[in-house]
């Protein structure tokens, strides 16, 4: 058994702070916390939080299907770059995550990355929300959470359908409960539209999505998760009337989740004004109003996780006009700086928002995510919240470049990543 000894940085976990060397082992046990510790190697954390891995609920990784955008390999790369350790990746490939051998494949592709990616797996058959997956066969294979990502379920009896077809399959999971998470986006509202509506749209001349069309659907699934009483997680909220929903849904006890992305806390719909397909994202970008709703429902626990809804394209999709080009931005190599740079609130909070609270709403949390603590799972993040760094697309493991921060001076970034006890990221660098 080989030991490598984190020294000189600070531990935060949901458990509270504290200065403290950790010691790993190579098959994957965090053997002892506290001081003066030494191992057959050191990584040097100073100056550096030492955190449960980053947990992201909310990745397109294009396999199968479009590999030349991303794969699961890469897509994993830049994940432990930017120190998660676990992924969950949305089934919205081609052919899409609907079934045992699609779900399988993901899952033997995903066996040796440097971080654990976790399949998701479509609500409806070929996500068009006619008929249901086989949910049942899909949580035997480990899938606990389901989505139509990219699409919302429109039909409102189908949603309450596979709502009570979910919240009956804990059984099959060790009491895990099974998660539907929601895509929010109205179609009749949204068909036809590339950024929001509002002032800028119409300055442009782009045809927009208002807010109720994600509002509309939030307050559907609200209502049906009252009458189920099953779990639905909301995805990449990005609107004030969304967050004063929520907010008003768990003040009544309801059993909803939810995720904010990166750029909707740090961009709004004025980025659009050159006509830059690189703003190009749905949900779209809101204003500067809802850009706060989102840090304010961040920073008092309304919105449970930072996401990154991660998603590649290549450039030659990427270069299509603002109404053909697909929607669409990079995350994972950003996140933790983006939300450093950006939001003002304690880094223990940060980091709630980004490794345990997300651990637990995809039922991770006996992996990843956890108290580090004498025989926990070495999965850890060493993260350096003070050095800057600017953004570059090229720069980035992803095999696209399709990030809207470049350019941009950011705060944070990892050092080293930690996964199952080995180092897969030291000193900023992949290992393999």
């Amino acid at each position: 058994m080989t030991t490598t000894a984190i020294k000189g940085g600070t531990v935060i976990d949901q458990t509270g702070t504290r200065r403290a060397d950790v010691l790993v082992t190579d098959d994957g046990t965090v053997l002892a916390v506290g001081e003066g510790l030494d191992g057959d190697r050191t990584l040097d954390a100073t100056d550096c939080v030492v955190s449960p891995g980053l947990v992201d609920l909310h990745v397109h990784l294009r396999q199968p299907g479009k590999e030349e955008a991303e794969t699961i390999e890469t897509g994993a790369r830049g994940a432990a770059l930017g120190g998660f350790t676990s992924v969950v990746a949305m089934p919205n490939t081609t052919p899409a995550m609907d079934c045992a051998s699609v779900v399988r494949e993901v899952i033997d592709l995903a066996a040796d990355t440097i971080c654990d990616v976790r399949p998701s797996a479509a609500i409806t058959v070929g996500r068009d929300g006619e008929s249901l997956t086989p949910m049942a066969e899909l949580v035997k294979l480990g899938v606990r959470i389901f989505t139509d990502d990219g699409t919302g379920v429109q039909d409102d009896r189908l949603m309450r359908t596979a709502l009570e077809y979910a919240g009956s399959l804990a059984h099959l999971s060790g009491g895990q409960p099974i998660v539907l998470a929601q895509h929010c986006e109205v179609n009749a509202l949204s068909e036809g539209t590339y950024m929001h509506e509002g002032e800028w749209s119409s300055r442009l001349g782009i045809p927009g999505q208002p807010s109720e069309s994600e509002e509309l659907m939030v307050m559907r699934d609200i209502a049906l998760a009252r009458l189920t009483g099953t779990r639905v997680h909301f995805q990449h909220m990005s609107t004030a009337g969304s967050v004063a929903m929520i907010r008003a849904a768990k003040a009544a006890g309801l059993p909803v989740t939810a995720e904010a992305a990166t750029h909707h806390f740090c961009l709004t719909d004025a980025c659009c004004a050159d006509y830059d397909p690189l703003f190009k994202v749905h949900p779209p970008l809101r204003t500067d109003a809802d850009v706060a709703a989102v840090k304010e429902g961040l920073a008092d626990g309304t919105i449970d996780a930072i996401a990154t809804d991660h998603a590649p394209h290549t450039p030659q999709d990427k270069e299509r006009t603002f109404a053909d080009a697909p929607p669409g931005m990079l995350g994972l190599e950003t996140a933790f700086a983006i939300a450093n740079t950006h939001l003002d609130i304690p880094i223990e909070s940060l980091l709630a928002a980004m490794s345990w609270r997300p651990a637990a709403i995809a039922g991770l949390q006996a992996d990843h995510g956890g108290p580090i603590v004498e025989g926990s799972p070495a999965n850890l993040a060493i993260i350096d919240p003070n050095t800057t760094w600017t953004v570059s697309g090229d720069a980035m493991a992803s095999r696209s470049n399709n990030t809207p921060y470049e350019g941009m001076a950011v705060r944070g970034r990892t050092r080293h990543t930690i996964l199952k006890g080995e180092a897969v990221v030291i000193d900023g660098e992949a290992q393999r």
